[in-house]
Protein backbone atom coordinates (compact mmCIF):
# COMPACT_ATOMS: atom_id res chain seq x y z
CA UNK A 1 0.00 0.00 0.00
CA UNK A 2 2.85 2.44 1.10
CA UNK A 3 4.71 1.61 -2.34
CA UNK A 4 1.37 2.24 -4.19
CA UNK A 5 1.03 6.03 -2.24
CA UNK A 6 4.60 6.58 -3.44
CA UNK A 7 4.21 5.89 -7.34
CA UNK A 8 1.16 7.91 -6.69
CA UNK A 9 2.97 11.02 -5.59
CA UNK A 10 5.83 10.38 -7.86
CA UNK A 11 3.71 10.07 -10.90
CA UNK A 12 2.12 13.52 -9.82
CA UNK A 13 5.27 15.28 -9.20
CA UNK A 14 5.73 17.87 -11.36
CA UNK A 15 8.72 17.25 -13.46
CA UNK A 16 6.68 14.08 -14.26
CA UNK A 17 3.57 16.52 -14.76
CA UNK A 18 5.99 19.08 -17.07
CA UNK A 19 7.55 15.55 -18.61
CA UNK A 20 4.22 14.34 -19.69
CA UNK A 21 2.74 18.45 -20.78
CA UNK A 22 6.09 17.99 -23.30
CA UNK A 23 4.78 14.69 -24.56
CA UNK A 24 1.73 15.85 -24.84
CA UNK A 25 2.83 19.31 -27.16
CA UNK A 26 4.83 16.96 -29.35
CA UNK A 27 2.17 14.43 -30.40
CA UNK A 28 -0.40 17.73 -31.06
CA UNK A 29 2.85 19.19 -33.16
CA UNK A 30 3.26 15.71 -34.77
CA UNK A 31 -0.32 15.58 -35.49
CA UNK A 32 -0.67 18.74 -36.52
CA UNK A 33 1.56 18.22 -39.06
CA UNK A 34 0.67 14.61 -40.00
CA UNK A 35 -2.95 16.11 -40.58
CA UNK A 36 -2.02 19.76 -42.42
CA UNK A 37 -3.98 20.49 -45.07
CA UNK A 38 -1.82 21.49 -47.61
CA UNK A 39 -0.42 17.96 -47.28
CA UNK A 40 -3.66 16.13 -48.61
CA UNK A 41 -5.47 18.45 -49.86
CA UNK A 42 -5.59 21.62 -52.71
CA UNK A 43 -4.62 25.03 -51.47
CA UNK A 44 -8.27 26.17 -51.49
CA UNK A 45 -9.77 23.18 -49.98
CA UNK A 46 -10.38 22.44 -46.04
CA UNK A 47 -11.19 19.43 -44.19
CA UNK A 48 -13.97 21.35 -43.12
CA UNK A 49 -14.91 21.09 -46.50
CA UNK A 50 -14.99 17.25 -46.55
CA UNK A 51 -17.57 17.00 -43.76
CA UNK A 52 -20.90 15.48 -44.43
CA UNK A 53 -23.11 18.09 -45.57
CA UNK A 54 -26.64 18.46 -47.71
CA UNK A 55 -26.56 14.51 -47.86
CA UNK A 56 -23.35 14.07 -49.08
CA UNK A 57 -21.04 11.61 -47.07
CA UNK A 58 -17.22 11.93 -47.66
CA UNK A 59 -14.73 9.49 -46.48
CA UNK A 60 -12.89 9.57 -43.09
CA UNK A 61 -9.57 8.52 -42.01
CA UNK A 62 -11.02 6.78 -38.99
CA UNK A 63 -12.62 4.58 -41.36
CA UNK A 64 -9.22 3.15 -42.11
CA UNK A 65 -9.03 1.18 -38.56
CA UNK A 66 -11.70 -1.15 -40.02
CA UNK A 67 -8.89 -2.60 -42.35
CA UNK A 68 -7.33 -4.58 -39.63
CA UNK A 69 -10.37 -6.32 -38.24
CA UNK A 70 -11.41 -7.35 -41.89
CA UNK A 71 -7.47 -8.83 -42.52
CA UNK A 72 -8.34 -10.75 -40.01
CA UNK A 73 -11.62 -11.69 -41.07
CA UNK A 74 -10.20 -12.72 -44.33
CA UNK A 75 -7.16 -14.78 -42.44
CA UNK A 76 -9.58 -16.76 -40.71
CA UNK A 77 -12.35 -17.24 -43.91
CA UNK A 78 -8.94 -18.39 -45.90
CA UNK A 79 -8.22 -20.64 -43.18
CA UNK A 80 -11.62 -22.25 -43.51
CA UNK A 81 -11.15 -22.17 -47.26
CA UNK A 82 -8.55 -23.82 -47.38
CA UNK A 83 -9.24 -26.62 -44.71
CA UNK A 84 -12.54 -27.54 -46.11
CA UNK A 85 -12.69 -26.73 -49.72
CA UNK A 86 -9.00 -26.32 -52.26
CA UNK A 87 -7.71 -29.41 -49.26
CA UNK A 88 -10.76 -31.72 -50.77
CA UNK A 89 -10.38 -30.45 -54.34
CA UNK A 90 -6.54 -31.34 -53.87
CA UNK A 91 -7.91 -34.67 -53.11
CA UNK A 92 -9.88 -35.09 -55.79
CA UNK A 93 -7.22 -34.02 -58.50
CA UNK A 94 -4.53 -36.26 -56.58
CA UNK A 95 -2.17 -33.58 -55.18
CA UNK A 96 0.11 -35.07 -52.98
CA UNK A 97 3.24 -33.99 -51.42
CA UNK A 98 6.58 -35.37 -52.01
CA UNK A 99 7.68 -38.14 -49.90
CA UNK A 100 10.46 -36.60 -47.31
CA UNK A 101 13.09 -38.03 -45.46
CA UNK A 102 13.83 -36.74 -41.84
CA UNK A 103 17.33 -35.15 -41.45
CA UNK A 104 19.15 -37.13 -38.43
CA UNK A 105 19.47 -35.72 -35.06
CA UNK A 106 22.38 -33.48 -35.21
CA UNK A 107 22.86 -30.80 -32.81
CA UNK A 108 26.16 -29.69 -34.29
CA UNK A 109 24.70 -29.25 -37.64
CA UNK A 110 21.40 -28.21 -36.68
CA UNK A 111 23.37 -25.42 -34.73
CA UNK A 112 24.70 -23.98 -37.42
CA UNK A 113 22.09 -24.59 -40.08
CA UNK A 114 19.86 -22.18 -37.79
CA UNK A 115 22.48 -19.96 -36.30
CA UNK A 116 24.82 -19.40 -39.51
CA UNK A 117 24.04 -20.51 -42.81
CA UNK A 118 21.59 -23.50 -44.25
CA UNK A 119 24.27 -24.20 -47.63
CA UNK A 120 27.57 -24.80 -46.18
CA UNK A 121 30.54 -23.79 -48.21
CA UNK A 122 33.12 -26.50 -48.58
CA UNK A 123 35.19 -25.57 -46.04
CA UNK A 124 32.57 -25.16 -43.83
CA UNK A 125 31.34 -28.66 -44.36
CA UNK A 126 35.24 -29.79 -44.44
CA UNK A 127 34.70 -28.80 -40.98
CA UNK A 128 31.86 -29.97 -39.70
CA UNK A 129 33.36 -33.10 -40.76
CA UNK A 130 35.55 -33.25 -38.37
CA UNK A 131 33.67 -31.85 -35.19
CA UNK A 132 30.81 -34.77 -35.73
CA UNK A 133 33.06 -37.56 -37.55
CA UNK A 134 30.74 -37.95 -40.04
CA UNK A 135 32.09 -38.10 -43.60
CA UNK A 136 31.46 -35.09 -46.41
CA UNK A 137 28.38 -36.92 -48.60
CA UNK A 138 26.51 -38.06 -44.91
CA UNK A 139 26.77 -34.02 -43.89
CA UNK A 140 25.70 -32.72 -47.50
CA UNK A 141 22.52 -35.25 -47.41
CA UNK A 142 21.66 -33.71 -43.64
CA UNK A 143 21.45 -30.90 -45.30
CA UNK A 144 19.87 -31.24 -48.01
CA UNK A 145 17.12 -33.31 -46.22
CA UNK A 146 16.92 -30.68 -43.90
CA UNK A 147 16.23 -27.83 -46.56
CA UNK A 148 13.32 -30.02 -47.76
CA UNK A 149 11.90 -30.05 -44.05
CA UNK A 150 11.01 -25.90 -44.24
CA UNK A 151 10.43 -26.11 -48.17
CA UNK A 152 6.52 -25.99 -48.38
CA UNK A 153 4.95 -28.42 -50.17
CA UNK A 154 2.96 -29.09 -53.51
CA UNK A 155 -0.23 -28.89 -51.74
CA UNK A 156 0.34 -25.72 -49.82
CA UNK A 157 0.93 -24.17 -52.63
CA UNK A 158 -1.87 -25.12 -54.37
CA UNK A 159 -4.25 -23.95 -51.46
CA UNK A 160 -2.52 -20.56 -51.40
CA UNK A 161 -2.96 -20.22 -54.96
CA UNK A 162 -6.72 -21.66 -54.99
CA UNK A 163 -7.16 -18.97 -52.12
CA UNK A 164 -5.83 -15.69 -54.33
CA UNK A 165 -7.45 -16.72 -57.54
CA UNK A 166 -10.96 -17.14 -55.70
CA UNK A 167 -10.37 -13.71 -54.36
CA UNK A 168 -9.29 -11.56 -57.09
CA UNK A 169 -12.36 -13.13 -59.04
CA UNK A 170 -14.81 -11.94 -56.68
CA UNK A 171 -12.77 -8.69 -56.27
CA UNK A 172 -12.51 -8.23 -60.02
CA UNK A 173 -16.74 -8.64 -60.45
CA UNK A 174 -17.23 -6.56 -57.73
CA UNK A 175 -15.13 -3.95 -58.91
CA UNK A 176 -16.96 -4.03 -61.84
CA UNK A 177 -20.23 -3.63 -60.39
CA UNK A 178 -18.87 -0.61 -58.64
CA UNK A 179 -17.78 0.98 -61.79
CA UNK A 180 -19.81 -0.14 -65.00
CA UNK A 181 -22.23 2.36 -64.77
CA UNK A 182 -20.41 5.33 -63.87
CA UNK A 183 -18.78 7.87 -66.53
CA UNK A 184 -15.38 8.18 -65.54
CA UNK A 185 -14.48 5.05 -66.13
CA UNK A 186 -15.10 5.60 -69.57
CA UNK A 187 -14.12 9.79 -70.01
CA UNK A 188 -11.16 9.55 -67.05
CA UNK A 189 -11.40 13.37 -67.17
CA UNK A 190 -14.83 12.94 -65.06
CA UNK A 191 -12.81 11.33 -62.26
CA UNK A 192 -11.97 14.98 -61.31
CA UNK A 193 -14.83 16.78 -61.93
CA UNK A 194 -15.67 18.57 -58.72
CA UNK A 195 -13.03 17.56 -56.92
CA UNK A 196 -12.47 17.29 -54.19
CA UNK A 197 -15.78 17.80 -52.76
CA UNK A 198 -17.54 15.29 -55.51
CA UNK A 199 -20.41 13.68 -55.18
CA UNK A 200 -21.69 11.51 -51.86
CA UNK A 201 -19.54 8.43 -51.36
CA UNK A 202 -21.20 5.28 -52.62
CA UNK A 203 -21.31 1.77 -50.30
CA UNK A 204 -19.97 -0.13 -53.30
CA UNK A 205 -16.55 2.33 -53.01
CA UNK A 206 -16.44 1.78 -49.52
CA UNK A 207 -17.07 -2.14 -49.66
CA UNK A 208 -14.68 -2.51 -52.25
CA UNK A 209 -11.90 -0.39 -50.31
CA UNK A 210 -12.37 -2.05 -47.36
CA UNK A 211 -12.08 -5.50 -48.75
CA UNK A 212 -8.82 -4.93 -50.55
CA UNK A 213 -7.11 -3.35 -48.45
CA UNK A 214 -8.06 -5.72 -45.72
CA UNK A 215 -7.09 -8.46 -48.45
CA UNK A 216 -3.66 -6.29 -48.99
CA UNK A 217 -2.93 -6.49 -44.96
CA UNK A 218 -3.45 -10.08 -44.74
CA UNK A 219 -1.05 -10.62 -47.54
CA UNK A 220 1.18 -8.37 -45.11
CA UNK A 221 0.35 -10.76 -41.52
CA UNK A 222 0.45 -14.33 -43.50
CA UNK A 223 3.72 -13.42 -45.26
CA UNK A 224 5.87 -15.31 -42.71
CA UNK A 225 4.08 -18.59 -42.90
CA UNK A 226 3.07 -18.49 -46.76
CA UNK A 227 4.88 -19.71 -49.39
CA UNK A 228 8.49 -18.41 -49.36
CA UNK A 229 9.59 -16.64 -52.63
CA UNK A 230 12.60 -15.50 -54.24
CA UNK A 231 11.12 -11.75 -54.57
CA UNK A 232 9.85 -11.77 -50.95
CA UNK A 233 11.43 -8.52 -51.24
CA UNK A 234 9.52 -7.14 -54.52
CA UNK A 235 6.42 -8.61 -52.70
CA UNK A 236 7.14 -6.95 -49.49
CA UNK A 237 7.16 -3.51 -51.07
CA UNK A 238 4.53 -3.75 -53.49
CA UNK A 239 1.98 -4.27 -50.32
CA UNK A 240 3.38 -1.38 -48.60
CA UNK A 241 3.02 0.57 -51.59
CA UNK A 242 -0.49 -0.71 -52.02
CA UNK A 243 -1.26 0.48 -48.98
CA UNK A 244 -0.38 3.23 -48.53
CA UNK A 245 -1.53 4.06 -52.13
CA UNK A 246 -5.16 2.91 -50.73
CA UNK A 247 -5.01 4.84 -47.53
CA UNK A 248 -3.70 8.31 -48.91
CA UNK A 249 -6.48 8.17 -52.09
CA UNK A 250 -9.32 7.39 -49.58
CA UNK A 251 -8.28 10.10 -47.24
CA UNK A 252 -7.97 12.55 -49.99
CA UNK A 253 -10.68 11.45 -51.76
CA UNK A 254 -9.13 10.07 -54.95
CA UNK A 255 -11.50 7.48 -54.51
CA UNK A 256 -13.11 7.25 -58.01
CA UNK A 257 -8.99 6.72 -59.47
CA UNK A 258 -8.75 4.27 -56.53
CA UNK A 259 -11.66 2.05 -57.72
CA UNK A 260 -10.45 2.25 -61.61
CA UNK A 261 -7.01 1.31 -60.59
CA UNK A 262 -7.68 -1.95 -58.24
CA UNK A 263 -10.24 -3.08 -61.20
CA UNK A 264 -7.07 -3.03 -63.51
CA UNK A 265 -4.75 -4.76 -61.03
CA UNK A 266 -7.32 -7.34 -60.07
CA UNK A 267 -7.56 -8.44 -63.53
CA UNK A 268 -5.01 -10.34 -64.58
CA UNK A 269 -4.29 -11.44 -61.11
CA UNK A 270 -6.90 -14.66 -61.80
CA UNK A 271 -5.53 -15.42 -64.39
CA UNK A 272 -2.28 -15.65 -63.30
CA UNK A 273 -3.16 -17.47 -59.93
CA UNK A 274 -5.19 -19.75 -62.04
CA UNK A 275 -2.68 -20.54 -63.88
CA UNK A 276 -0.64 -21.56 -61.18
CA UNK A 277 -3.84 -24.10 -60.00
CA UNK A 278 -4.26 -25.65 -62.54
CA UNK A 279 -0.10 -26.19 -62.88
CA UNK A 280 -0.31 -27.90 -59.76
CA UNK A 281 -2.64 -30.35 -60.33
CA UNK A 282 -0.31 -31.23 -63.53
CA UNK A 283 -2.75 -29.97 -66.03
CA UNK A 284 0.07 -28.40 -68.08
CA UNK A 285 -1.61 -27.49 -71.45
CA UNK A 286 -4.53 -25.94 -69.69
CA UNK A 287 -2.13 -24.02 -67.27
CA UNK A 288 0.56 -22.75 -70.42
CA UNK A 289 -2.73 -21.60 -72.22
CA UNK A 290 -3.95 -19.66 -69.03
CA UNK A 291 -0.37 -18.39 -69.16
CA UNK A 292 -0.52 -17.10 -72.51
CA UNK A 293 -3.87 -14.81 -71.91
CA UNK A 294 -2.66 -13.75 -68.35
CA UNK A 295 0.71 -12.57 -70.76
CA UNK A 296 -1.44 -10.83 -73.41
CA UNK A 297 -3.49 -9.51 -70.66
CA UNK A 298 -0.99 -8.31 -67.88
CA UNK A 299 1.18 -6.70 -70.24
CA UNK A 300 -2.32 -4.47 -72.18
CA UNK A 301 -3.03 -3.46 -68.17
CA UNK A 302 0.55 -3.07 -66.86
CA UNK A 303 2.01 -1.61 -69.68
CA UNK A 304 -0.62 0.28 -71.19
CA UNK A 305 -3.34 0.97 -69.96
CA UNK A 306 -1.50 1.89 -66.46
CA UNK A 307 1.18 4.09 -67.85
CA UNK A 308 -0.52 5.67 -70.68
CA UNK A 309 -4.01 6.10 -69.04
CA UNK A 310 -4.10 6.05 -65.26
CA UNK A 311 -1.20 7.73 -64.80
CA UNK A 312 -1.91 10.16 -67.71
CA UNK A 313 -4.94 10.53 -65.97
CA UNK A 314 -3.21 11.18 -62.33
CA UNK A 315 -0.64 12.95 -64.07
CA UNK A 316 -2.15 15.69 -66.01
CA UNK A 317 -5.16 16.28 -65.88
CA UNK A 318 -5.18 17.51 -62.06
CA UNK A 319 -3.25 20.56 -62.40
CA UNK A 320 -6.50 21.51 -64.87
CA UNK A 321 -8.38 21.84 -62.22
CA UNK A 322 -6.22 23.00 -59.27
CA UNK A 323 -2.77 23.87 -58.74
CA UNK A 324 -0.32 20.98 -57.84
CA UNK A 325 0.29 20.01 -54.10
CA UNK A 326 2.16 17.76 -51.88
CA UNK A 327 -0.48 14.95 -52.10
CA UNK A 328 -0.28 15.50 -55.62
CA UNK A 329 3.60 14.52 -56.22
CA UNK A 330 3.22 11.95 -53.59
CA UNK A 331 0.36 10.20 -55.17
CA UNK A 332 1.70 10.04 -58.70
CA UNK A 333 5.35 8.84 -57.19
CA UNK A 334 3.88 5.94 -55.34
CA UNK A 335 2.37 5.42 -59.01
CA UNK A 336 5.48 5.32 -60.63
CA UNK A 337 7.07 3.16 -57.97
CA UNK A 338 3.74 0.40 -58.69
CA UNK A 339 5.36 0.93 -62.58
CA UNK A 340 9.07 0.22 -61.82
CA UNK A 341 7.85 -3.20 -59.97
CA UNK A 342 5.05 -3.78 -63.18
CA UNK A 343 8.54 -3.50 -65.41
CA UNK A 344 10.54 -6.06 -63.19
CA UNK A 345 7.67 -9.03 -63.39
CA UNK A 346 7.25 -8.00 -66.97
CA UNK A 347 10.92 -8.53 -67.80
CA UNK A 348 10.19 -12.26 -65.93
CA UNK A 349 7.32 -12.90 -67.65
CA UNK A 350 8.30 -12.15 -70.71
CA UNK A 351 10.66 -14.44 -70.53
CA UNK A 352 8.88 -17.13 -69.39
CA UNK A 353 6.28 -16.38 -72.08
CA UNK A 354 9.28 -17.40 -74.42
CA UNK A 355 9.81 -20.45 -72.41
CA UNK A 356 6.00 -21.42 -72.74
CA UNK A 357 6.04 -21.49 -76.41
CA UNK A 358 8.97 -23.28 -77.07
CA UNK A 359 9.49 -25.30 -74.21
CA UNK A 360 7.88 -27.49 -71.20
CA UNK A 361 7.00 -24.83 -68.29
CA UNK A 362 6.77 -27.04 -64.70
CA UNK A 363 7.37 -26.11 -60.94
CA UNK A 364 7.48 -22.27 -59.64
CA UNK A 365 10.95 -20.90 -59.57
CA UNK A 366 10.44 -18.50 -57.22
CA UNK A 367 10.21 -21.08 -54.41
CA UNK A 368 12.89 -23.74 -53.70
CA UNK A 369 12.92 -26.43 -54.91
CA UNK A 370 13.49 -30.32 -53.45
CA UNK A 371 16.74 -31.43 -53.55
CA UNK A 372 17.27 -34.97 -53.96
CA UNK A 373 19.67 -36.99 -51.43
CA UNK A 374 21.57 -37.77 -54.58
CA UNK A 375 22.37 -34.52 -56.14
CA UNK A 376 25.89 -33.31 -56.48
CA UNK A 377 26.03 -29.84 -56.28
CA UNK A 378 26.95 -29.54 -60.22
CA UNK A 379 23.89 -32.21 -60.82
CA UNK A 380 21.31 -29.66 -58.74
CA UNK A 381 22.82 -25.86 -60.45
CA UNK A 382 22.51 -27.77 -63.51
CA UNK A 383 18.58 -29.05 -62.81
CA UNK A 384 17.83 -25.36 -61.53
CA UNK A 385 19.05 -23.80 -64.14
CA UNK A 386 16.98 -26.17 -66.92
CA UNK A 387 14.36 -25.27 -64.81
CA UNK A 388 14.79 -21.97 -64.58
CA UNK A 389 12.02 -19.41 -65.55
CA UNK A 390 9.48 -22.56 -64.86
CA UNK A 391 7.32 -20.39 -62.54
CA UNK A 392 6.52 -17.33 -64.48
CA UNK A 393 3.36 -18.15 -63.87
CA UNK A 394 3.87 -17.96 -59.91
CA UNK A 395 7.28 -15.66 -59.82
CA UNK A 396 5.66 -12.85 -61.38
CA UNK A 397 3.00 -11.84 -58.47
CA UNK A 398 0.67 -9.91 -61.02
CA UNK A 399 1.04 -6.65 -59.33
Amino acid sequence: MNCMSDWLHTDKSPENTLQWAHQSRMLQTVGGWLWWERLWLPGNVSWSDLEDSEGRVYAKASQLYAALPCALCLLLVRFLFERYLATPVANVWGIRDRVRLTAEQNPILENYFCRQARVPSQADVRSLCKKTSWPERRVQVWFRRRRNQERPGLRKRFCEASWRCVFYFFAFVGGVLALYDKPWLYNLKEVWEGFPKQVSMLPSQYWYYLLEMGFYLSLLLSLSFDVKRKDFKEQVIHHIATLTLLSFSWISNYIRIGTIVMAVHDSADILLEGAKVFNYAKWHKTANAIFVVFTVLFMLTRLVIFPFWLIHCTWVYPPEKFPPFFGYYFFNVMLLLLQILHLYWAALISRMFYKCIFSKLEGDDRSDEEEDDSDSPKERNHKLSHMNGSGARGRANGH
